[in-house]
């Protein structure tokens, strides 16, 4: 009998360990997150974690040396090993030639994860990857909505006393908070209604500007969690190339996410950055 009772604590003990799986990442200061990985078995990468891409790339400012990625004329490479924390994933396709950020090597995405629940842990520097749906209390679900690769959510924005319910993209790469699609901007013509910190004017050979503004949102909201004075970016000129808008890393942060696999939901609680300093 004791027997039994051992091979059935065993067995459950199994179970319980191998119903997640931990990937640790470094989080930078520009808000990057970093994942140490071994790829083809010969090439030691560091490379940032990009939520709003699927499979990987590689930058033309790497630090370490790629020598066992071939590409093709396309500069793509198929069939690529990557192994991270002794876990394995085989066929990932890199793109070569990619910006990523400062300190990295190249970018990896959503293929880590792919059909599968998973978590973005600020608090521990860990993802999560879930055979079993896992203990949700003290999370909000906010709805997700997925189109051309990415994850949108709503978020609710205080402008002048006015509420503006806009869907933005979640987007780890962008290091700041939110940025305004052109669209957006214009009609609700934020360039008269935010009071601007900052800005930056470009113009190209045609003579054509773009003009980058810095402001500060009165506060936003989502799934009931309110963050107020919030870093915004926005642009306004002659050249119309910003079409979505983006929630970036610095609101990221300030949340531990755990997303479905069917990516239509997204649970959400406060990190330990949530009443962090905004930067843009």
């Amino acid at each position: 009998m004791k027997n039994n009772f051992r091979i059935l604590f065993a067995l459950l003990c199994f179970t319980y360990g191998n119903a997640q799986k931990v990937i640790p990442f470094r989080l930078t200061e520009s808000n990057n997150i970093i994942v140490k990985a071994l790829v083809n078995e010969k090439d030691s990468l560091n490379l940032m974690f990009q939520i709003a891409m699927e499979n990987g790339s590689i930058s033309p400012e790497r630090i370490n040396k790629v020598n066992h990625i071939l590409f093709d004329e396309n500069e793509v490479s198929n069939g690529n090993k990557v192994q991270i924390e002794g876990l394995v994933w085989k066929n990932v396709p890199f793109q070569n030639n990619e910006l990523s950020g400062q300190g990295s090597d190249g970018k990896i995405g959503t293929i880590l994860f792919k059909d599968k629940m998973f978590k973005i842990d600020y608090d521990k520097s860990e993802f999560v990857i879930y055979e079993e749906s896992p203990d949700l209390k003290d999370y909000v679900s906010i709805p997700l909505t997925f189109k051309y690769g990415v994850m949108f959510i709503d978020v609710d924005n205080k402008i002048l006393n006015e509420q503006y319910v806009h869907s933005f993209y979640l987007q780890s790469g962008y290091s700041g908070s939110l940025l305004y699609d052109n669209q957006f901007s214009d009609e609700n013509k934020l360039s008269e209604k935010l009071i601007t910190t900052n800005e930056k004017t470009l113009k190209n050979s045609a003579g054509q500007t773009l003009t980058t503004k810095e402001a500060v949102l009165d506060e936003m909201n989502i799934g009931g969690f309110s963050i107020k004075n919030v870093s915004v970016g926005y642009f306004v000129g002659e050249l119309k190339t910003q079409n979505l808008s983006i929630f970036g890393a610095d609101l990221l942060k300030r949340f531990n996410w755990i997303f479905d696999a069917e990516r239509k939901i997204a649970y959400i609680k406060p990190s330990k950055f949530f009443n962090s300093e905004n930067s843009n």
